[in-house]
């Protein structure tokens, strides 16, 4: 089946209703071919809901998903061939071991060479042989990602796959989801860990309460124009000039002659030629996150 370039992934005005104020609130979302979209929220917010109804798991109250330019709902055993999934709550078959449930898997899947499961076992550092029902959350996890991404699917959805992982397979994850970025697969992943989404992602959604409040465009957040640095100064004569100086201010803390500016890059030269003439104890730059980008979102909306 050839693949839409653009919407491949497409939610428009999607509502789902469960009462009591929770659910999803007509939000919209598109996912272009070979773009990674990160989903981050608080548990609860509204991100496994929206990756169950892109799967066709869930009827919609209103409002529409496609993958591919079908209705999820009405295709969903189309669509299935096209994802490798990695879900949220992990509930394997009655087998015995992680074996059976990779080669159950692969049968399902018509899949013949298992070459690339075999490599995903190697990276992640999975014994397949261990019993399914025995297995920790970190092995069942990384079960769960083998098994999603064997098949080589052009499109692949994981909800909080890093769950259960410690630091080092963590990071052993995001090299394979990059990797798998670089081959130009379509990935859609929901996560409550910002700096996960920062590795990787080309666009980062947040979600609260059912409603997507932002999408951030990781490449201007990686390049912004703008910096923001914290200054102290020994005295308050020269933390008192500096004030004087008309720089854009976020901060200031007068007990510590301490203050946090906002600039552009291109001014840059003029600030460091003032703090000569002054008696600086320290300057650092404060690095600008996706985390600080969204709290800051949440800040002004919150004050409206």
């Amino acid at each position: 089946m050839e693949l839409l370039d653009n919407n491949l992934i497409e939610i428009k005005n999607l509502t789902k209703d469960y009462g009591n104020n929770r659910g999803l609130f007509d939000i919209s979302l598109s996912i272009n071919k070979g773009e990674m979209i990160g989903f981050v929220g608080t548990n609860g917010s509204g991100k496994t809901t929206t990756i169950r109804s892109i799967l066709g798991y869930i009827k919609p109250t209103s409002g529409v998903v496609k993958v591919n330019g079908l209705s999820s709902w009405e295709n969903q055993s189309e669509i299935a061939k096209l994802i490798g999934y990695v879900p949220g709550e992990i509930a394997f078959p009655d087998l015995k071991t992680g074996t059976d449930f990779l080669k159950s898997q692969a049968d399902f899947l018509n899949l013949k060479n298992m070459n690339y499961a075999d490599e995903l076992i190697k990276q992640l550092q999975l014994d397949p042989r261990a019993n399914l029902k025995r297995m920790s959350k970190g092995m069942k996890q990384k079960t769960a990602i083998v098994a999603a991404l064997m098949n080589d699917s052009p499109i692949i959805i994981l909800d909080e796959p890093t769950t259960g992982l410690d630091p080092l397979m963590r990071d052993s994850f995001l090299e394979i989801i990059k990797k798998e970025h670089e081959k130009g697969k379509t990935i859609f992943m929901s996560s409550h860990m910002f700096n996960e989404m920062e590795e990787t992602c080309d666009k980062v959604a947040l979600i609260s309460n059912g409603h997507i409040v932002s999408i951030a465009d990781m490449n201007e957040i990686r390049n912004r124009k703008v910096v923001d640095f914290k200054i102290e100064f020994n005295d308050v004569v020269s933390y008192q000039k500096f004030l004087n100086k008309n720089y854009a201010i976020t901060r200031k803390q007068d007990k510590y002659n301490q203050v946090s500016i906002n600039i552009e890059k291109k001014d840059l030269t003029t600030l460091f030629s003032d703090l000569k003439e002054l008696n600086v104890k320290f300057i650092s730059e404060q690095k600008y996150t996706l985390e600080k980008h969204f709290n800051d979102i949440m800040e002004a909306n919150h004050e409206k």
